[in-house]
């Protein structure tokens, strides 16, 4: 009873945070702290909501994974080598700043600063997933490729844990690989699952099941949750699943954030050597910004994937663990990482909330950095003959390209930043390119010079990003008309005052349309009669 009281003073807080604009998740970490300073500890439903809560993480990180994604060299290249130049130069930093005694860091030999700088060299998957989607960016080039990093990262400690633990798995695990067999019985299972809560229940099922079935054999309970997430994430309903699942694991993941806060107590020195590493997570991200502009992204990409990145990981909190099981630190260095590792996740809450308006204001710096040749993905967008442009290809966007291409004969173009919208609206015939229109460069790749464009459409699915593509076509001198959606009737002024012309509320239309659908059917059919 007593962790749900706790549960619920994380829901107090991570209200508050949000009121102040920075993620929930830092209410969570602030309630762990205070709980954990008024000597109160976490009981068996906190720990079971944590272990679920990562468990569903990494099972829906599979259902948004794409294999080939991780072939890319921006992210198996940034990956590998962000690891291998933070561990060398953290090493060689922490066993330099031992000599001037230090606390704590004083008493690191060599396989403990490399312990350390190994455990500091990992980003945080559940906080990068979070802010990713809080800012419905987690489809976005950039999102992806941080992702891949991620996974690339979460693999190599899932190895290392694995073997540091000693854990050998039993002759049994040799029979995981009938799960490749039998991908189509549980495909076979999904399609009949329906669309209501039969399909989360199977989605919590194989995710919870396939987590306990691996750990019984020896392996890793969370990389089988991942590898069976990718199993299924080529079906259709993949994206339905993770939808539902989301809202699970993030009520689940209040107990993981909990469980960090309550992990030590804080003492003055632990707080000003967490400091100190709190210099080291903005070091991070600029390496992987450095990186990434090396493997020719544009400057935006790599800025905002190092912003996403730039955080200590609830991994390097278990392999701390592990080294102080083995007496390679000792467990002061748990609560430090502990300490370190909220800090991070508030400085980058805070950086993250305030992205796109940082890259803007830094952009004409940050360009000067970027290739001359970026990558094909983040090439010169050319319209063509095109006469209309469609921002959001979903159903309301597919929709409308379908009625100017076929009844209005109209020449549209959509653009998509989801890689696997584009690829399913080109499959269905329709002309529709890669780009984010919540991206400033987007609005200077995107040719418009040529003055064939005289209509935008607008058919994101946040108010924000539409009034963001309404101000920077602005922007960029675009004389045409703007339409754009809106969900409720208090979006309208917003969106005229960005610019927009014709606004579009999409359930009042939506109904006055069925309505007069079905009055029209009826007339023709009762003239038939």
């Amino acid at each position: 009873m007593i962790d749900i009281a706790w549960i619920a003073l994380a829901f107090g807080l991570g209200l508050l945070a949000q009121q102040f604009a920075l993620p929930p998740l830092v209410g969570y970490l602030v309630a762990g702290f205070a709980l954990h300073a008024s000597g109160a500890t976490g009981g068996e439903v906190l720990d079971q909501f944590a272990d679920m809560g990562v468990v569903l993480l990494l099972f829906t990180i599979g259902l948004k994974l794409k294999v080939a994604s991780l072939s890319r060299p921006q992210v198996w290249g940034v990956a590998g080598l962000h690891l291998a130049i933070m561990v060398v130069l953290l090493c060689a930093g922490l066993l330099a700043v031992a000599l001037l005694g230090v606390p704590y860091l004083a008493e690191l030999d060599m396989g403990g600063a490399a312990l350390l700088a190994f455990a500091l060299s990992f980003s945080s998957t559940v906080f990068a997933v979070k802010v990713l989607e809080d800012k419905g960016e987690l489809g976005s080039l950039y999102g992806t490729i941080a992702i891949g990093i991620l996974i690339m990262q979460d693999l190599a400690a899932v190895v290392f844990l694995a073997a540091a633990a000693g854990h050998v798995p039993s002759p049994w695990a040799l029979a995981l690989f009938l799960l490749i067999p039998l991908r189509p019985v549980l495909i076979g299972i999904l399609e009949r699952a329906g669309h209501g809560e039969l399909l989360f229940l199977f989605g919590l099922v194989v995710a919870l099941g396939g987590a306990q079935v691996c750990t019984l054999v020896g392996v890793e309970g969370t990389l089988g949750a991942l590898l069976l997430g990718v199993m299924l994430a080529p079906h259709p309903k993949a994206k339905e699943l993770f939808n539902g699942l989301s809202n699970f694991k993030d009520l689940f993941l209040v107990g993981f954030f909990l469980d960090i806060g309550l992990s030590g107590a804080p003492m003055p020195a632990m707080g000003l050597v967490a400091l100190g590493l709190l210099l080291v997570v903005m070091a991070k991200g600029w390496l992987f910004h450095r990186l990434l502009l090396g493997f020719r992204v544009r400057a935006r990409t790599a800025f905002l994937g190092g912003l996403a990145l730039a955080s200590y990981s609830e991994f390097g909190l278990i392999v701390a663990d592990i080294g102080a099981e083995h007496g390679w630190l000792s467990e002061d260095w748990l609560t430090v990482l502990a300490i370190a590792l909220s800090m991070s996740f508030v400085a980058a809450s805070l950086l993250n909330a305030r992205s796109h308006d940082l890259y803007e204001r830094l952009s004409p710096r940050l360009c000067r950095l970027q290739a001359d040749q970026p990558i094909a993905a983040e090439a010169e967008i050319d319209p063509g003959q095109a006469d209309v442009i469609i921002l959001g290809m979903g159903r309301v966007g597919g929709g409308a390209y379908d009625s100017l291409k076929v009844q209005k004969g109209r020449n549209p173009v959509g653009v998509d930043a989801d890689p696997d919208a584009v690829r399913r609206n080109q499959g269905e015939g329709r002309r529709v390119i890669l780009g984010s229109a919540t991206d400033p460069d987007f609005w200077h790749r995107l040719k418009l010079d040529h003055g064939s464009i005289r209509l935008v459409l607008l058919a994101l699915p946040k108010l924000q990003e539409n009034t963001f593509a309404a101000e920077h076509l602005i922007k960029e001198g675009f004389d045409g008309l703007i339409g754009a959606i809106a969900m409720f009737p208090d979006d309208e002024p917003e969106l005229h005052e960005a610019g927009v012309h014709m606004v579009f509320n999409l359930y009042a239309e939506a109904g006055a349309g069925f309505a007069q659908h079905v009055c029209a059917q009826a007339s023709a059919g009762a003239s038939g009669g």
